[in-house]
């Protein structure tokens, strides 16, 4: 387990803001499609850290991220920010984005000591599903749309990309656990 000492020592926290600025940086890295949402780097990322740092480690680099958010940092998706963006109908991403990064170090940590390849692959995909899954019944709450519209305009156009992102992280995450236990 990990603990408090751990979680907080010099070299954590500023690993864990090196990353908090990561993310922010790769909201801004997308691709604007017709209906107002875009295709972005952030999931990548995500999938990056939760499969990299423990399970606080993770959580609170994306609340660092969400807050920063949140008080108008425009470090959303598109360089959005602010309540009004959470309170859109794209916003439950963000809320999936921050479910993703509790469950999947859980996950992993369930999984046993070591990386296992398969398994780590398995939980990042289970991820990329939950943040697409979560955006679309979001996007059928506030965006008052059919399920079937949510469906349509918030997981098929995302699913396949998010898929790939999911499992190239869940590829190279045994690269990055390893330089930051070098480091």
């Amino acid at each position: 387990m990990t603990s408090a000492k751990s979680i907080f020592s010099t070299k954590s926290l500023v690993t864990m803001a090196l990353f908090a600025a990561i993310l922010c940086v790769s909201a801004w890295i997308s691709i604007p499609l017709p209906n107002g949402s875009h295709i972005a780097l952030l999931n990548f990322i995500l999938f990056l850290i939760a499969l990299t740092f423990s399970p606080g480690q993770s959580a609170i680099i994306v609340l660092i991220w969400f807050f920063l958010g949140l008080v108008g940092v425009p470090v959303y998706v598109g360089g959005q920010a602010g309540m009004g963006y959470i309170a859109s109908q794209w916003g439950g991403y963000n809320i999936g984005f921050i479910a993703v990064a509790f469950l999947i170090p859980l996950l992993r940590k369930l999984a046993g000591d070591g990386y296992h390849r398969l398994v780590c692959t398995l939980i990042a995909i289970l991820g990329a599903v939950l943040i697409d899954l979560t955006g679309s019944l979001w996007l059928m709450c506030m965006g008052e749309v059919s399920a079937k519209q949510a469906f349509v305009m918030g997981f098929l156009p995302f699913i396949p990309l998010d898929l790939v992102k999911a499992v190239v992280s869940a590829q190279i995450a045994p690269q990055f656990r390893r330089f930051m236990q070098e480091g």
